[in-house]
């Protein structure tokens, strides 16, 4: 008898591969190849998600292409997206108006694990784009925030004019509750605030590490740097979580593009454990 083959998530369900079309609400410049698209369905349906979770953002004609929500997980019925134009498709979706159509399929994958992180401290560490898919975790604790220790947000980006949600940020560093710390590579303009890399800022962060849990996303050797320090400091492994957007094409777990060791990222991720994923990191090229 020939063995049958399970895939390894809800591969089985053909709707999975079906786009929702939605239609752009409104569009907001981020950077100079940055923007972010408030998007709603037609039918008023919402799309129901958790921080950290994903959609693939098909563009008619072009193709798809996974990206972050960047939105509030407590206002569904708006979905939102951050985007960077760096191929054929984000360049389009980029090029996207007011009252322009995109197909939807999700919300696919794992989410940050804000629960695990109530009653302990809680630190956020950004690079880039990277901030994007970490908005709704800060927006789902700034509205329970009574309900966590000390809450920070570390972030980095090339220069000041790469900075994601400018307002947004200086709204929540004039926060008491919130620590916010931002540096860039680079200074540009005026710039007054730090330069250098993120991990020349984690000795500010007031937390305890045995009862912290750190949420990372950005580059890799970014993320896979700032937990060993975040580790060396004392933090657990397992209480460290990364963000994997690793070449995720079909998002149900069938392509195997997205295939990280014994692990599709599209169903077991993008958020694993730095514990689950280090040694695979530390591989050349895998």
């Amino acid at each position: 008898m020939t063995a049958q083959l399970t895939p390894p998530g809800p591969a089985a369900v053909p709707e999975a591969m079906l786009p929702r079309p939605f239609r752009v609400l409104s569009k907001t410049h981020e950077t100079d190849d940055t923007v972010t698209l408030e998007l709603a369905s037609d039918d008023a349906a919402p799309l129901e998600f958790s921080p950290g979770q994903f959609t693939m953002l098909y563009c008619f004609g072009i193709g798809e292409v996974p990206i972050s929500i960047s939105g509030d997980p407590h206002h569904p019925a708006t979905l939102t997206h951050t985007v960077r134009a760096v191929g054929a498709v984000t360049e389009a979706i980029a090029r996207l108006q007011a009252g322009d159509y995109v197909g939807i399929r999700g919300p696919y994958g794992s989410g940050w694990p804000v629960d695990r992180a109530q009653g302990r401290d809680l630190v956020l560490v950004g690079g880039g784009i990277g901030l994007a898919p970490l908005r709704p975790a800060v927006l789902d604790v700034l509205r329970r925030r009574e309900e966590f220790g000390s809450v920070s947000l570390v972030y980095g980006a090339r220069t000041p004019a790469d900075l994601l949600y400018a307002d947004e940020l200086h709204s929540w560093r004039s926060r008491f509750d919130f620590q916010v710390e931002v540096t860039v590579d680079r200074s540009e303009g005026g710039w007054l605030g730090d330069v250098g890399v993120v991990t020349g800022l984690l000795p500010r962060v007031d937390h305890d590490p045995a009862g912290t849990v750190a949420m990372l996303c950005g580059p890799e050797i970014m993320m896979k740097v700032v937990a060993t320090q975040l580790v060396n400091r004392g933090v657990t492994g397992s209480d460290i979580y990364l963000s994997l957007e690793r070449n995720m094409k079909c998002a149900i777990g069938l392509c195997g593009h997205c295939q990280f060791g014994p692990d599709f990222v599209c169903w077991a991720g993008p958020v694993l454990p730095f514990e689950r994923v280090e040694a695979r990191l530390r591989v050349p090229e895998l």
